[in-house]
C-alpha cells in the first residue's frame, strides 16, 4: 500500500470533510521555508505552518538544543518535580513578556492555554467568594477548540453542533477607528448587567477570523475599562506572539497590559506541543491558601516538557538575534512595497499589512470551505506556494528566514490568481 492508501485507511485529518475532500499532499521533508512532497516537489511555506515554524523548518540551533536535552532529561512530571529547562524558559519568558506578568502556567497546546486562562478567571473570583459566569470575547474571534475556548470563540463554522453546552459570553464588535464610543457602549452594558469575569481577546489581529486588525488605541481603551470594573483581561497571543505584529507581543503596544497571556505555536519554533498561560502575582495570590482546594487544581501530563522547553529557550534566543530582527523588518517592507503593486487591482476589497502579515480581501465572496476557496488553494499549490485562503482572505505569514526569491514567488502567485479569479 501506498503511504496515501494507508493514510485513507486509518487517518481522520483535522478541518477535513472526508467524503468530498481531495488526496492531502504527503510531505517528507522541510528546510529553511520550503516543504518538499514524496515526488520531490517543492512548496513555500507561505504561513510557516500555521504560524509555528517561524525561525524556519529544521533550524539547526533549535534541534541540537532538543537534542541535548533529550540526552539530559527526557522527561519527568511537574507536579511535585521541577527541572532546569522549566525554570530557564520561564525566567526567559517573564524578561521578553509585559512587565505585569509574573508567573508561568504550562500546558501542552494552544487551546489548553486558553482553557487553562478561562478557569483561572473563574477561580480567581470563586475563591473570594465572588461567583462570576460570563466571559466578554469579541465577535469572530477563534481561541481554539476544546470547550472553554471553543465557548470564548465566535465563529460558528467551528462551534455550531456545541452550541447549547457552551459557557456564557457576551460579544462585543472590534474596536476601529471609527466605532469605539458604540463598543464602548455595548461592553459599559454587559459589565453593568453581567457578573463578569473575563474579557478575552486576540490583541490586534484576529487571525482565524481572517487576519482582521483592530484599533490599538481602542483595544487599550477596552483593557483599561475591563481593570476599572474589576474584570479581568486575557491576551491570546497564541497566533501574534513572538514579533509576528512587528513587536515581540501585540499587548507591547498596549499600554494596559492583560492580567493572563496565552502562549504557543511559534514558542517553540513548531518543534514540540508547547504552551504557556502566564499571569500577574496579583492571580497566582489568589490561589493561596491553607484550604487546598483552592489551588489551581489544573495539569497536563505533558506539562513542562523538557524537550520542549529546551526547544522554547533556543527559539527565544533565534527571536533576539539581529539577523531575525533584520529580517522580520525586511519582510514588513516587502509587504508593504507589494500592497503598492496589488492595492489598485479590481479583484482586490481591501489589503493591508502588519508587521509580517499581509493580508487581502478579494471581491469575490466564497464560503470558508467551499469550492471557490479550494480552487484557489490548490492553485496557489499547483505553484509551489502554500498558502490557505480564509474565506475570501489571502494571507501570507512566512517564516522570518524566507529569502526575497521566495517572498518574490509567494506574491507572484498571489498576482497571478487576482488574474486568474
Amino acid at each position: 500500500m501506498t503511504i496515501l492508501e494507508k493514510d485513507s485507511k486509518h487517518l481522520w485529518h483535522p478541518l477535513t470533510q472526508h467524503q468530498t475532500a481531495r488526496e492531502p499532499i504527503v510531505i517528507t521533508r522541510a528546510k529553511g521555508a520550503v516543504m518538499y512532497d514524496d515526488a520531490g516537489n517543492e512548496y513555500i511555506d507561505g504561513i510557516a505552518s500555521w504560524y509555528t515554524a517561524m525561525y524556519g523548518h529544521g533550524n539547526e540551533y533549535i534541534t541540537s538544543a532538543m537534542h541535548k536535552q533529550m540526552q539530559q532529561l527526557d522527561f519527568v512530571m511537574f507536579s511535585g518535580f521541577t527541572h532546569p529547562p522549566a525554570v530557564t524558559l520561564a525566567e526567559k519568558l517573564v524578561e521578553i513578556l509585559p512587565g505585569n506578568q509574573e508567573k508561568v502556567f504550562f500546558n501542552d497546546n494552544g487551546s489548553t492555554a486558553v482553557e487553562a486562562a478561562i478557569k483561572m478567571s473563574l477561580q480567581y473570583y470563586h475563591n473570594k467568594g465572588d461567583k462570576r459566569d460570563t466571559l466578554i470575547a469579541f465577535e469572530d474571534g477563534f481561541h481554539g477548540d476544546t470547550f472553554g475556548a471553543m465557548s470564548a470563540s465566535g465563529l460558528s463554522s467551528y462551534n455550531g453542533p456545541f452550541e447549547d453546552f457552551l459557557l456564557k459570553v457576551e460579544r462585543i464588535p472590534t474596536p476601529q477607528e471609527d466605532n469605539l464610543e458604540e463598543v464602548m457602549a455595548k461592553l459599559e452594558a454587559i459589565l453593568a448587567s453581567n457578573k463578569c469575569a473575563a474579557f478575552i481577546f486576540e490583541p490586534l489581529v484576529q487571525g482565524a477570523a481572517g487576519m482582521k486588525f483592530h484599533s490599538v488605541s481602542g483595544l487599550d481603551a477596552l483593557v483599561q475599562k475591563c481593570r476599572e470594573s474589576n474584570v479581568l483581561t486575557i491576551a491570546d497571543e497564541i497566533m501574534t506572539g513572538f514579533g509576528k505584529t512587528g513587536t515581540v507581543f501585540a499587548c507591547d503596544q498596549l499600554d494596559n497590559k492583560p492580567d493572563i497571556m496565552c502562549l504557543s505555536k511559534a514558542l517553540t519554533a513548531g518543534m514540540f506541543p508547547l504552551s504557556i498561560t502566564s499571569c500577574t502575582q496579583e492571580i497566582f495570590e489568589g490561589f493561596l491558601s491553607e484550604e487546598v482546594h483552592k489551588g489551581f487544581f489544573h495539569a497536563h501530563t505533558f506539562s513542562a516538557h523538557p524537550v520542549g522547553c529546551a526547544a522554547a529557550i533556543a527559539g527565544i534566543e533565534v527571536l533576539q538575534t539581529q539577523e531575525i530582527t533584520q529580517s522580520r523588518e525586511r519582510i514588513n517592507a516587502a509587504h508593504r512595497a507589494f500592497v503598492q503593486r496589488v492595492k489598485a487591482h479590481h479583484k482586490v476589497n481591501n489589503v493591508r499589512v502588519k508587521g509580517v502579515i499581509i493580508a487581502i480581501d478579494l471581491t469575490i465572496e466564497m464560503a470558508r470551505y467551499g469550492n471557490l476557496r479550494d480552487e484557489l488553494y490548490q492553485f496557489f499549490m499547483q505553484r509551489g506556494v502554500a498558502l490557505r485562503p480564509l474565506g475570501n482572505t489571502i494571507y501570507v505569514l512566512p517564516p522570518y528566514v524566507i529569502t526575497d526569491k521566495e517572498l518574490d514567488k509567494v506574491y507572484g502567485a498571489i498576482q497571478e490568481a487576482l488574474d486568474h479569479f
